[in-house]
């Protein structure tokens, strides 16, 4: 299983970090609820959104922000 996350769209693609590494992948691969900043497993064929991972991720983020702003 791989894991990747997605940075952004650019058209019909939607751009995934893979640890660093971007790849382009047609956005009508993807689950159509998917949006940026889920996080992504790829196993086989098959690319699910780990809500769990995406949640987590989120919040991380958040407390970063929240860090950089306190007085």
């Amino acid at each position: 299983m791989i894991k990747g996350i997605i940075d952004r769209f650019e058209g019909d693609l939607a751009v995934i970090e893979f640890d660093h590494e971007m790849k382009d992948i047609p956005k009508s691969q993807l689950p159509k609820n998917a949006t940026v900043g889920d996080v992504l497993l790829f196993q086989d064929d098959k690319i699910t959104i780990d809500k769990t991972a995406t949640d987590k991720l989120a919040k991380e983020i958040e407390d970063l922000a929240n860090e950089l702003f306190e007085e």
